[in-house]
């Protein structure tokens, strides 16, 4: 039997019952999370470059809506959805400085589901009864212990009213784009800091929203210092550290040829995203966030990689892979004796790095600690899904996932910790920050999942069969041929492999497909929750914005037209272009 089969699950934590809940946006609403992240990120560039100032009469910020359109290619039926965006993003750095006790959330009572909720009114509203069925109870919760006054009500009067007693200084709403229009006279009228998030449907039963935007705004403060960091900048800097000009002057002249090979593949090409989220943790809990960046970070940051890179090694070695990073691996370039031995001296030259430094000794002890804790958490994993390849069996969805937990999710936990170790941190959010990784890993390897099968352009175009979440879907949900297939896909009883086109067209058709991306969604959303009792703003905030950073960065690729560049216009890209150089100056200054 199957190593992993038998073993007993640990299962990751439930799905939140507002991810199960899917439905289609209306069309002008941007139709995946991909495109509106986008826009979203294509507005808070824009907002920031400018410097816009509220409150915005709406003719002008319909004039400034139409530039960022154009310049970012966004489809005219958005337009109005860019426009709530924008504004949002105007009013963000006033809604910061007010304090929680002096907000209001305001929630429609769509965002219940009507069928099954036991939710009685008064004259205020919805008086939510905890059942679980939708987001207005976590919502509410976290806003009420954050000190917000919270309305489960439709209505500008019960708004105004409450404005007008001097008790509520700015608003934190979820609404459709009909009512926002509606009530945006009111809100510029009153000239206090107003953001809302855009429900994807307007007709009024069972709406959904964009739920890491709601938790995003409602923790929105001056007290998390990092809420101006640029995150884009600084993950561009880390990936400075891996030139081999740099490592050379932070590690010192390769002595052998061995290390030689070890310190080129370091600084082959990957997206930085362990040492990014060292450096983020640390920038994050540390006194001042703005503050320069040590060599003993760096050498921290680098000695994470040095994991990750060693992990890769490996990897490669034992599913028998010839490409990395669109380059030959480093087995089927020297062997696999001397990529085994590159892959161990790069262990070692991490663990050298965590400890010399010239940080305390109980520092250094931290660091050290949750690396090798680390180490001994993702070997377990690996190994699970190597003797599961001696004897492959089928596994459930919960089981892939499992793998996913202990292969995946320490790298982001060791990152994070070692950051958290280097700032004096740890004892202070490591519970946290197990829960969050464990969940980011688990999102992170789904999101891989979707991409590898998504690109066909490499080498071998038929699909090997592995732990993939996919495949494991595909297994549980698909009917006739393509249950057959998968059976004997994962009995290593296949006498053919179907291509990827084949794979995709099969999850899309037996709803495989949309059960991963909520998956994806969910475990994103888990990431965010387990911040909740994270009692430090900074880091409270920082690692909310790092998901979308990491997720938004991510490309599925080949899917289906939702996540094709064609989801732009040719004609909206035309003018985009041809406005690109008369636009450039106008959003500098």
């Amino acid at each position: 039997m199957s190593t992993v089969a038998a073993r007993s699950v640990k299962l990751p934590p439930p799905l939140p019952p507002t991810v199960r809940r899917f439905r289609q946006p209306k069309k002008n609403i941007p139709q995946t999370k991909t495109e509106r992240d986008r826009i979203l990120a294509a507005v808070r560039a824009y907002a920031s470059e400018t410097g816009l100032v509220p409150p915005m009469p709406l003719e002008e910020l319909r004039e400034h809506t139409e530039k960022l359109m154009v310049f970012h290619g966004i489809e005219p039926q958005h337009r109005d959805y860019t426009g709530v965006l924008l504004s949002n993003e105007i009013w963000r750095e006033s809604l910061a400085t007010v304090p929680f006790e002096k907000r209001l959330l305001l929630m429609p009572k769509c965002l219940r589901v009507e069928s099954k909720c036991p939710a009685p009114f008064d004259e205020f509203g919805l008086l939510c009864k905890q059942c679980g069925l939708c987001s207005i109870q976590d919502f509410q919760n976290e806003a009420e212990k954050l000190g917000y006054a919270v309305l489960v009500a439709e209505g500008s009067a019960i708004v105004m009213s409450l404005i007008q007693t001097g008790k509520i200084e700015a608003i934190v709403g979820i609404s459709c784009l009909p009512v926002l229009e509606r009530t945006f006279p009111y809100v510029e009228a009153a000239a206090i800091p107003a953001v809302a998030v855009p429900l994807l449907q307007d007709d009024c039963i069972d709406t959904t929203v964009d739920i890491d935007w709601v938790w995003d705004y409602i923790h929105l403060t001056s007290d998390d210092k990092t809420r101006r960091l640029n995150l884009n900048a600084l993950h561009d800097e880390v990936k400075t550290w891996f030139t081999a000009e740099a490592l050379d002057a932070l590690l010192g002249k390769p002595q052998c040829q061995t290390e030689q090979i070890a310190r080129e593949w370091l600084a082959r090409a990957g997206k930085r995203w362990r040492p990014f989220l060292v450096v983020a943790a640390y920038q994050a809990l540390r006194e001042n966030p703005d503050g320069p960046l040590s060599d003993d970070l760096k050498k921290a940051a680098v000695a994470v990689e040095c994991f990750h890179k060693a992990s890769l090694v490996h990897d490669d070695i034992e599913d028998n892979d010839s490409e990395r990073y669109g380059e030959t691996t480093l087995h089927t370039e020297h062997g696999i004796p001397v990529a085994l031995n590159v892959g161990d001296l790069l262990i070692g030259e991490g663990y050298r790095l965590l400890a010399d430094s010239n940080l305390s000794s109980n520092i250094r002890s931290a660091a050290l600690r949750v690396a090798a804790e680390g180490q001994r958490e993702l070997c377990r994993g690996q190994g699970a899904e190597l003797l599961w390849n001696n004897n492959p069996v089928a596994l459930s969805n919960t089981q892939v996932l499992e793998i996913f937990r202990s292969k995946t999710a320490p790298a982001f936990e060791v990152a994070l910790k070692v950051g958290a170790a280097l700032a004096g941190r740890l004892d202070d959010c490591e519970d946290a920050l197990h829960k969050y990784s464990e969940s980011l890993g688990i999102a992170y390897q789904i999101r891989d999942d979707l991409d590898d099968l998504g690109d066909d352009s490499a080498a071998e175009n038929n699909v090997s069969i592995r732990p993939s979440i996919i495949l494991a879907l595909l297994r549980e949900r698909g009917k006739g041929e393509v249950k057959d297939t998968m059976e004997a896909l994962w009995n290593g009883k296949a006498t053919a492999q179907p291509d990827k086109p084949t794979i995709r067209k099969w999850a899309q058709e037996s709803g495989a497909h949309e059960k991963a991306m909520m998956l994806l969604e969910s475990y994103k959303e888990q990431a965010i929750r387990s911040l909740q009792e994270v009692d430090l703003p900074n880091l409270k905030g920082l690692l909310r914005r790092v998901i979308g950073k990491i997720f938004n960065e991510l490309e599925i690729k080949g899917w289906c037209s939702d996540f094709e560049e064609k989801n732009i216009t040719d004609e909206a890209k035309a003018a985009a272009a041809k406005a690109a150089e008369h636009l450039v100056p106008v959003v500098a200054k």
